[in-house]
């Protein structure tokens, strides 16, 4: 078996054996050729081949930040499994991040996925947090309580002592990279204010009782989708105000829908729940591996 860097000419061999992964369909052959397309200094997408030179694994690496790496996609044919395909391809990616100086990579692996925490506990992946979305309607007529301001201080000093930030370890959704979640800075605040993407709700005689931050709209096929990459907010009325906030926000983008990324507690979840917004039927874990002793 040789890992190696992944071809566009390795995309139908991919498709094929991520046919099957999961019985709702797998994203990865949609989006290989555009992974092959973009490699470059801070991604390296990797296969794993055989003697025929035919790939029979997959898997990302991408630099968020000079620090940070995201490993994502791996996805092993069915013939390799068991063969240690799947720990040759995580030991590479890491391999290629320390090499471009990122001190940690971490990865999601949804919580029912048994054999992929597995997989990555074994290569040194420490579990770090859960997350879960949610998904409040778009709605231009929802009126938080107080106002909502783009004053990223605000925004930083709620967040930083937060519960939200305890249990996400400091993460959030990342502004560019989808599916990816990165450190939420002050400095990733201040870029969101300046693009109109902060939402800060404040309330005279109260201050600031919750934030959101929009990551993106996504093009989808029946509309667009605004992802959130972290909502927190002070208590359950402060919940109401923050997805109102985001839900005339998503209204504002034009959005068809709208999802946001929570801390995996049972206070934000039943809060959610109590502002009867939808929320998705399963955690996501993440987890980190220190990539200092590669280097």
């Amino acid at each position: 078996m040789d890992i190696r860097r992944a071809r566009r000419s390795d995309a139908a061999a991919v498709a094929a054996f991520t046919e099957e992964t999961w019985a709702h369909g797998d994203y990865a052959a949609d989006v290989f050729e555009g992974w092959v397309e973009s490699d470059g200094a801070d991604r390296r997408t990797l296969v794993a081949a055989d003697e025929a030179d035919e790939a029979v694994g997959v898997v990302q690496g991408v630099l968020l930040s000079e620090h940070e790496a995201w490993v994502q996609g791996l996805r092993v044919a069915p013939d390799a499994r068991g063969s240690g395909t799947g720990s040759a391809l995580l030991e590479a990616a890491l391999d290629w991040a320390a090499e471009r100086g990122a001190a940690v990579a971490r990865c999601m692996v949804f919580s029912w996925n048994v054999q992929g925490l597995g997989g990555t506990r074994a290569v040194g992946f420490e579990p770090t947090c859960e997350f879960r979305w949610i998904h409040p309607e778009p709605d231009a007529g929802a009126t938080p309580v107080g106002d909502v301001r783009d004053d990223p201080d605000a925004a930083w000093a709620f967040w930083s002592r937060s519960a939200a930030r305890d249990r996400l370890a400091g993460l959030a959704l990342d502004d560019d990279e989808p599916w990816a979640l990165a450190e939420l800075t002050r400095e990733r605040l201040h870029e969101a204010a300046r693009e109109d993407r902060l939402l800060v709700c404040h309330e005279a005689g109260v201050g600031t009782r919750g934030v959101a931050l929009r990551a993106r709209t996504d093009g989808l096929a029946d509309g667009e989708r605004a992802e959130y990459a972290v909502a927190a907010w002070r208590d359950g009325a402060a919940c109401r105000d923050v997805l109102a906030a985001v839900a005339r926000d998503a209204a504002a983008q034009d959005a068809e829908e709208a999802r946001v990324l929570i801390p995996e507690t049972a206070r934000a979840v039943s809060d959610v729940a109590t502002a009867r917004v939808d929320v998705g039927d399963e955690p996501d874990f993440v987890l980190t591996c220190d990539l200092s002793a590669r280097t």
